[in-house]
């Protein structure tokens, strides 16, 4: 392969620059693109300039070193390659019917080659009579078989593209009828890595590459497109992989270092008199170990003199709120104030409703903001808190407008952290003369290896306990079929005082399916239960209305809630002992288990019942498996990351880093993300600020992946 540069033009940089010049050159001046073809690609992949290519890495490769013959092709054949002649075209159909059919042989049998597209092109491209390499996926059709748009080379390229291991690309529809496809994709890749003399600048430095035996950048690059053998391509990708978490390790954890250097926390050493009082005479009931060890965490992050920020993850139920309180009292003791903001009006008034409930007569003055506040009430509450004369503010999004300004604010708390954006969580910073504490919790189980990346700047508190005399819900996986079953035992729990959930799924692509599967299903229920009340709440509604069939069934007015996933986060209702889950196999299963932790909340024994169809996908079983077989939300997160992926997890998009994964997977790479995170801890232990000339090449790589990002991680 070349090694000189065939930049076309004036050459006015040098080969050690490339990796930043790519970054600055647009795809439409690829050889071979051009602006239309580059659009498309921007619009479907995402892919601007020349590096964001040469990032586009294959997801599958195809081993087409092989030749079968069509008389040995079978069914369950994924891809097969074939030589052999065209014996004729033939034109079929009108319209969107219209097809292009190609009969091929190899002397074994007969096949047909079928486009649906570009039929011109391949009727004047392919000549008959003459020999081909074919290659694509074979389909049944009656008795014979057929590939549509295969792939299509002449014999005398087979040491070309029937040589080992062939990438494959993600393509679009849009894509493909641009003529952008896999094997397009493919040779753009081949043309850019011409261009730049296939030289890539190295990203690691000296030390680290020699440490790890990882291959060099430009090895691993050429490798990952167009693969040697199957052991280079497993450690081109094991490089790329490293490479990718290693950049983001070293950022996440050098710019926690500087933040708990730079940023001087307000000092709240005093264990004073309404922390002690609290904890000697309203604490409700004996702390779990793991509340216990908790406060602790954060009673010396208070008084350490740095800024806490601290990530407290505690499953649903399991007392992150009476924590969340113990840490306003220390506060409140050093004299400052504290807010708690949560993301809906509902669990804004469910944790003032727990605060005041625990307090009691205790001289804490408490207040609640959210946007439902009257303006009375709200005119009277802002000069109160901006004067100190409130101590505790527990709201929603009204927290962070422009009106609310705190004497003191010591100590931020953000409940379900997942559903603000940082520049939200940000506005809280402003709110006050001086940087707050700030302590994030969520009853979203978050795997260790998303944990590592997403929050790996965070101090982390993990709350593993339930607290005493909760019972273990109990799940069952029932088909939709057997729904008289499940209508007697819901009457026999309800005639038994207790209330049920009944969630049906609503997600944006059928929101107008999902709206009427459950007005059906509201119209079924008081049919089949018109003893009993039953109420109904879904997105749709104005938020008064949903509050207030809320209220009823908290009340107890109404024995049945129907819902959709709005009731994932925040209602505490504990004589509600179960939970149906109407067509379960739409759901995730971290969502499948915030849903299962809206019951069991009292002391009697509940049930989560998922309904599903009886025709469901292995992994869908799978994953109905998991929630029948467990309730440790740690366990169901990590399956969940294993299943889906980190993009389809809630959160992710919230870091403040976006987690654009090109090739590595937190599902499956975790021991790949710690050894990572190990070699940047030691680098950045011996030298925090990558000063040493040894590390200027990571030092540069990092300010060109992150120098223009806003860096959220300093405030969130």
């Amino acid at each position: 392969m070349p090694s000189t540069c065939s930049w076309p033009g004036p050459c006015f940089i040098k080969p050690c620059q490339y990796m930043i010049e790519l970054d600055k050159r647009a795809l439409m001046y690829l050889p071979g693109l051009g602006p239309k073809k580059a659009e498309v690609l921007q619009k479907e992949a995402g892919l601007v300039s020349f590096l964001d290519l040469l990032y586009y890495f294959p997801y599958k490769y195809i081993d087409r070193s092989r030749f079968y013959t069509i008389a040995s092709i079978a069914g369950d054949m994924a891809y097969i390659q074939l030589k052999g002649r065209i014996l004729s075209f033939e034109t079929l159909g009108e319209g969107r019917a219209r097809r292009l059919v190609a009969r091929f042989t190899d002397g074994t049998g007969m096949i047909d080659l079928v486009w649906f597209k570009g039929i011109a092109y391949a009727k004047e491209k392919y000549q008959t009579g003459k020999e081909y390499i074919v290659f694509g996926k074979p389909t049944e059709f009656g008795r014979t078989y057929n590939i549509a748009h295969p792939d299509i080379d002449s014999i005398d390229q087979a040491g070309q593209v029937a040589n080992g291991l062939t990438p494959f690309y993600n393509t679009t529809e849009k894509m493909k009828k641009a003529f952008l496809n896999s094997r397009t994709i493919q040779n753009l890749q081949y043309t850019l890595l011409n261009l730049i003399g296939w030289d890539i600048p190295e990203t690691l430095s000296p030390d680290v590459l020699g440490r790890t035996r990882m291959l060099p950048m430009t090895e691993a690059m050429r490798n990952i497109h167009f693969p040697e053998s199957a052991e280079k391509l497993k450690a081109a990708q094991l490089r790329l992989k490293f490479d990718e978490l290693f950049f983001i390790q070293l950022h996440i954890l050098q710019t926690a270092a500087y933040r708990k250097l730079r940023l001087k926390g307000l000092v709240c050493a005093t264990v004073g008199s309404h922390f002690n009082t609290f904890y000697s005479d309203y604490l409700p009931f004996e702390l779990t170990e793991a509340q216990k060890r908790v406060v602790r965490e954060i009673r010396a992050d208070l008084g350490s003199g740095r800024q806490m920020n601290r990530l407290l993850q505690g499953d649903v139920g399991s007392g992150k709120t009476l924590v969340a309180l113990l840490s306003m009292l220390l506060a409140i003791d050093n004299n400052y104030q504290a807010c708690m903001m949560a993301p809906t009006e509902i669990l804004a008034n469910q944790h003032y409703a727990t605060v005041m409930n625990f307090l009691g007569d205790m001289d804490i003055r408490v207040a609640l903001l959210t946007g439902s506040t009257k303006k009375k009430e709200r005119d009277r509450l802002l000069p109160a808190i901006a004067a100190g004369e409130t101590d505790i503010v527990i709201g929603t999004h009204a927290l962070i407008e422009e009106t609310v300004v705190f004497s003191s604010l010591g100590l931020a708390i953000i409940d379900e952290q997942h559903r603000f954006g940082v520049e939200q969580r940000s506005r809280l910073w402003q709110k006050s003369g001086q940087v707050p504490h700030v302590l994030v919790m969520t009853a979203t189980p978050i795997p260790r290896t998303l944990a590592m990346t997403l929050y790996g700047d965070l101090d982390v508190s993990l709350i593993d306990q339930l607290p005493p005399g909760r019972k273990p819900v109990l799940t069952l996986h029932r088909y939709d079929n057997k729904k008289k079953e499940l209508y007697e035992f819901l009457r026999k729990e309800i005639r038994l005082g207790r209330q049920v959930y009944v969630v049906y799924p609503m997600i944006e692509e059928s929101e107008k399916l999902d709206y009427k599967n459950l007005e059906e299903g509201f119209e079924v229920f008081k049919e089949v239960f018109p003893e009993y009340k039953v109420c109904m709440v879904h997105g749709r509604m104005k938020a008064a209305e949903k509050e207030g069939e809320m209220r009823k069934f908290i009340s107890g007015e109404t024995q049945i809630l129907l819902a959709t996933t709005v009731i994932e986060v925040g209602v505490n209702v504990p004589n509600a002992s179960v939970m149906v889950i109407e067509s379960a196999e739409r759901f995730g299963l971290s969502q499948l288990h915030q849903l299962r932790g809206r019951v069991g909340r009292g002391g009697e024994q509940s049930y989560c019942i998922l309904v599903s169809s009886y025709k469901l996908s292995n992994e869908t079983r799978k994953r109905l498996e998991i929630m029948v077989q467990t309730n440790n939300g740690f366990e169901i997160a990590e399956a969940d990351l294993r299943l889906r992926g980190h993009g389809d997890l809630e959160g992710t998009r919230q870091s403040g880093i976006g987690l654009d994964l090109k090739i590595a997977s937190l599902g499956s790479d975790g021991q790949i993300l710690q050894y990572a995170r190990d070699i940047a801890h030691e680098i950045l232990t011996a030298d925090p600020e990558l000063s040493t000339p040894a590390h200027q090449t990571l030092r540069n790589r990092l300010k060109t992946l992150f120098s223009h990002k806003i860096n959220w991680r300093m405030i969130s």
